[in-house]
């Protein structure tokens, strides 16, 4: 029997106000979905041409009910010009972007934001990958193929939220009949 890889506890958002949404968004409320968050800054040129639309596909792409989508807009440089909610509402609606976004909190004077120190991150686009169980399990810094990104959710969206642990007095699968695990006689 293979030992299931561990994977961390995905941090929950750290955020100061949450916009495309009538009520704030936790990790722990979104248990039992895949979630996916790109992270960004609206002055970024490789957030505005391929991390917001490529978010946008995946939204417009997977059902709502299994796969959320969720914005992060954590700003680490260019305060001034992309600091307010103002701005970043008018933006939204410019690009016609319709999946709930988050507002990073800010760090301490000049520090990293809270939820974009909390998960590490290198710099935006930025994407994450929150499986079922509420693990962190993908993240990706700059551009990532459509093509490898679906096959990605689609792996975690095919899996419980709970590992599926085998009893082990029991077999695990019938006798004459195959699964990924093997195959019994």
């Amino acid at each position: 029997m293979m030992q299931e890889p561990a994977f961390q506890r995905a941090p929950e958002l750290r955020v100061s106000t949450w916009l495309n949404t009538s009520e704030p968004l936790s990790l722990e409320a979104l248990r039992g979905r895949v979630v996916v968050i790109e992270a960004f800054q609206m002055l970024c040129p490789g957030c505005v041409s391929h991390g917001l639309p490529q978010a946008q596909r995946i939204a417009e792409t997977f059902r709502s009910d299994d796969v959320v989508v969720i914005g992060l807009h954590t700003v680490f440089e260019h305060h001034a010009a992309q600091g307010t909610e103002e701005a970043l509402a008018a933006f939204l609606h410019e690009y016609r972007i319709g999946f709930p976004v988050a507002i990073d909190a800010p760090g301490a004077a000049g520090s990293t934001p809270q939820t974009m120190a909390a998960y590490g991150l290198r710099g935006t686009p930025s994407l994450l990958l929150i499986d079922r169980a509420g693990r962190l399990r993908g993240d990706h810094f700059g551009h990532v193929s459509d093509l490898r990104l679906g096959a990605e959710i689609m792996a975690l969206s095919a899996e419980t939220a709970e590992p599926l642990i085998q009893a082990p007095d029991k077999d695990p699968v019938p006798a004459g009949k195959c699964d990924e695990v093997g195959c019994l006689v």
